[in-house]
């Protein structure tokens, strides 16, 4: 992050919370994750990328460009295991990483540093759509090989959910498919971490906003529910 972006941020929480006591801002950081199968140890994480989507004290939500603070690594696959599936998404050559992938311990102690160095006086928050699959992997891999997780074991968000609660829709429903215009990124989805990540904090602070905007939100509320 560069130092003018993470002084402003600081500078936010600071004169939000006086840095004395109370509770922490929120800073909500996007992830997205590449992997070669369904679960962590059995199968890798072969590449993740982290973008700040903003920072929010409980009444005011600030929007980050996500393209300003970010990191992305690639790491080698850690078992033999894969599906093919999952390759022909992501498009990533696992014989490549095995020669030029960051080793796992490497790529997360840096990534956690990373994460320690722009929270200031911030909660770290992860974000992702879905959180759970993005989660499973991070959260394993940051114990597994940094031996801590900079985000706890439950400090996240899911976007799905926020749009689900705030649409007042079911779950088959929630998809970015369902979701309105307004609501959507302008960047695009590539499959690439880095990429992915930079787009879905855009779709964060976007849906973020609706949920913290009523009147907006009971607007598109009546349009997606076909009352308009």
């Amino acid at each position: 992050m560069p130092n003018a972006h993470r002084t402003a941020l600081s500078a936010r929480a600071a004169s939000i919370v006086g840095m004395a006591s109370g509770p922490r801002p929120d800073l909500y950081v996007s992830a997205d994750i590449e992997t070669d199968g369904p679960i962590p140890g059995p199968y890798s994480m072969l590449a993740f990328g982290l973008a700040v989507a903003g920072t929010f004290d409980g009444t005011r939500f600030w929007r980050a460009d996500p393209s300003q603070s970010t990191f992305y690594r690639e790491l080698k696959p850690i078992s033999d295991e894969f599906e093919q599936e999952a390759l022909d998404v992501n498009q990533l050559d696992r014989s490549r990483l095995e020669l030029t992938g960051l080793d796992p311990t490497t790529a997360m102690v840096q990534a956690a540093d990373w994460l320690d160095a722009i929270s200031a006086e911030n909660r770290l928050v992860l974000v992702a759509y879905p959180v759970a699959f993005d989660w499973a992997f991070l959260y394993w891999y940051f114990v597994r090989f940094a031996k801590r997780s900079p985000f706890g074991y439950s400090s996240c968000l899911d976007i799905r959910t926020l749009y689900q609660a705030r649409a007042r829709t079911t779950h088959d429903r929630s998809g970015k498919k369902d979701m309105p215009a307004s609501l959507l990124p302008t960047r695009p989805h590539t499959h690439n971490a880095f990429d992915d990540a930079v787009e879905q904090a855009e779709l964060f602070s976007n849906v973020f906003e609706w949920v913290l905007d009523d009147g907006a939100s009971r607007e598109r509320v009546a349009h997606v529910a076909g009352l308009r």
